[in-house]
């Protein structure tokens, strides 16, 4: 019977394992005699009998699958395996799109096999802890200092989003858009329409936050419909292909596979009871779908944040992420479907939101 795989037992996994895992992330099928074959040229003190017992002990946790029987009998990594594989962003994506050996097109048993938690204990504590001490920071707060906390996250969170999508408004610039409504001079009107559109969405989510407790359709497509409005971008989903920028990862194609992706998005982030999860995984999940013709990574922030306030919990700024550090961990998931270099992050901009914000 296999285990149900969970993140406390992949960092259970013997350096030995990690680097099994390491080999099958290229998508590839091995035997085991070919597994040791990739292994022995950096590990040449391991056994062919170790690699066998690994790769058995790796099927039963579920990080595996097998096929076959007898000499014919090959593995490759699972969905969960993909999932929890710890890898560096920076390095993998340091190489040319073209000489990656990640995924190129999408996963359809990614969503249909995502764990109901993805956190291990010590980081559900970071992110408790976090919250306790948020709470205790947003208790009875004056009207005035309410507006002048909300506004300030407002204006940090639409420049940041902005700013990741490539938007040129400085910090100063967003700041004066949002509270004196004055464009900053040599920028696009489009760039001022788009941070824009991120204060309008999240005073949206603020008012209809009971309908946010959970992902759908309706309410993705809502979101995104005020995200773009002013921006010549169609609403609804795309009917067309689209490409991802330095990646080598195709999304899907047509309008009925990405609706059913959708659907698979919504039932992996439904059946998770933990609202950290929730919010990571639409994070995640709508970047990778990317469902609609533009401003995906977008509405995949502002969906986090809709199901972190309707949790009443912390809204993200993203304020102090790395621009490259954020956009590493999300081709790692694209092409890797690694859920770990955007966890980190993820953590961090929620600790962060904790100790700067107090916005309820």
């Amino acid at each position: 019977m296999i285990k149900i795989l969970n993140d406390t037992i992949m960092n259970k996994l013997t350096s030995k394992q990690q680097k099994i895992i390491e080999i099958f992330l290229s998508g590839e099928k091995m035997q085991s005699s070919e597994a040791y074959k990739k292994i022995i040229k950096t590990d040449e003190d391991i056994s062919l009998v170790t690699v066998k017992r690994a790769l058995s002990e790796m099927t039963e946790k579920g990080i595996l699958e097998v096929s076959g029987k007898g000499r014919s009998t090959s593995y490759r990594l699972s969905s969960k395996g993909r999932i929890f594989a710890h890898i560096d962003a920076r390095q993998y994506v340091s190489v040319d799109p073209d000489k990656r050996y990640g995924l190129r097109q999408y996963n359809f048993d990614l969503f249909k096999n995502f764990p109901s938690d993805i956190f291990t204990d010590e980081e559900s504590k970071i992110m408790e802890d976090s919250t306790a001490e948020y709470n205790k920071r947003t208790i009875n707060l004056s009207p005035a200092i309410q507006k002048k906390e909300l506004e300030r996250l407002v204006i940090e969170l639409s420049w940041k989003s902005s700013k990741i999508e490539g938007n040129t408004y400085t910090l100063l610039d967003t700041e004066k858009l949002i509270v004196e409504n004055k464009e900053a001079l040599g920028h696009s009107k489009n760039e001022a329409r788009m941070i824009l559109n991120h204060k309008d969405a999240f005073y949206y989510i603020r008012q209809h936050s009971s309908q946010f407790k959970t992902i759908t359709r309706k309410n993705l497509e809502n979101l995104h419909s005020t995200l773009i409005k002013g921006l010549n971008v169609n609403f609804g989903l795309r009917t067309k292909p689209v490409g991802v920028t330095g990646s080598i990862y195709r999304p899907l194609d047509n309008i009925y596979q990405i609706t059913e992706a959708v659907e698979e998005l919504e039932r992996a982030v439904s059946q998770s009871k933990n609202p950290y999860t929730k919010a990571l995984v639409a994070l995640l999940g709508v970047s990778y779908i990317q469902p609609f013709e533009d401003g995906n990574k977008r509405t995949a922030r502002l969906m986090a944040n809709a199901l972190l306030i309707s949790h009443s919990l912390a809204p993200l700024s993203y304020r102090s992420v790395d621009e490259e550090e954020y956009r590493s961990a999300m081709l790692a998931f694209y092409e890797l479907n690694s859920i770990i270099p955007m966890k980190k992050i993820f953590i961090e901009q929620y600790s962060f939101a904790t100790k700067n914000y107090a916005v309820k």
